[in-house]
């Protein structure tokens, strides 16, 4: 039996509304089907509602449901970022270091799951990283092969990176295989945001300056989640790397933008 069948709904569209909203809240993800079995109305109707709650900004539709829509309402220190959510990082950064190659000149933003990829990358020979995460100067000396580029800039010591016009020009004369980007949210209709304005420049900088793919490495926490800034649109991703929690109902809105899912399995870790 369906959870809520049975749920006196109303005729008044906007009184259905709230309770859409409430559902979505507080489940993360709703799909139509379960929407009309618990409210009693059609599909055509979900469907309306959904749309003007969508426009109002209080979910994304996906395909066959919905979304919550979380902002992100602080910047949290890198030191909390490294403690959350570690085991999945941590798997993520193996698996996404083995997508590079020997010979590969990469940029690696800063972040906490950028941090696991360059831990993994000790493995590889004659690979240029340029990097603004200042985390990666304390593994290169156990890595012979790689050759690192910091950007130089202005140090930013909440995100233990490096942003500003001097990080700017370091990228701007250089030119990528790949990219390798963190994100603190991930949302199909507001992107890959920051909330750190500068962060999200020097980010942005990279995947211009890349020519082959952009990947993406994020838990499954960060999808749904919206920040101030937009790094880059979802439609500028080629790869998202993330973890087994991932909820696939989310699959086919990715796929539909072109970008491939790699989902490290938990066996992986």
């Amino acid at each position: 039996m369906v959870e809520g069948v049975g749920m006196r709904t109303s005729a008044i569209p906007a009184e259905r509304q709230v309770q859409i909203a409430k559902l979505v809240k507080e489940k993360g993800l709703v799909t139509v089907e379960s929407l009309k079995q618990i409210l009693g109305v059609s599909v055509i109707t979900i469907r309306r509602d959904l749309a003007v709650l969508e426009e109002k900004g209080l979910l994304e539709r996906t395909h066959g449901g919905a979304i919550s829509t979380r902002p992100m309402m602080r910047e949290f220190h890198y030191r909390e970022k490294d403690k959350t959510n570690a085991r999945y990082k941590e798997a993520i950064g193996r698996t996404a270091a083995g997508m590079i190659e020997d010979g590969d000149t990469v940029f690696i933003n800063s972040g906490s799951t950028t941090y696991q990829v360059i831990r993994f990358l000790n493995r590889l020979h004659n690979v240029r990283v340029i990097t603004n995460n200042v985390a990666a100067a304390e593994n290169f000396g156990n890595m012979p092969g790689l050759e690192l580029i910091l950007t130089g800039g202005m140090y930013r010591p909440s995100s233990n990176c490096l942003v500003g016009e001097f990080a700017s020009q370091i990228v701007s004369q250089i030119m990528a295989s790949k990219v390798i980007i963190g994100a603190d949210g991930l949302s199909f209709k507001g992107g890959l945001t920051s909330p750190v304005y500068q962060e999200a420049a020097i980010t942005r900088k990279m995947v211009e300056r890349t020519q082959g793919p952009v990947i993406c490495v994020a838990d499954h926490s960060k999808i749904g989640k919206v920040s101030n800034f937009l790094t880059i649109p979802v439609s500028s991703l080629n790869i998202l790397v993330t973890d087994w929690e991932f909820e696939e109902s989310y699959r086919q809105n990715l796929e539909t933008m072109d970008v491939q899912i790699i989902k490290v399995e938990e066996t992986d870790r």
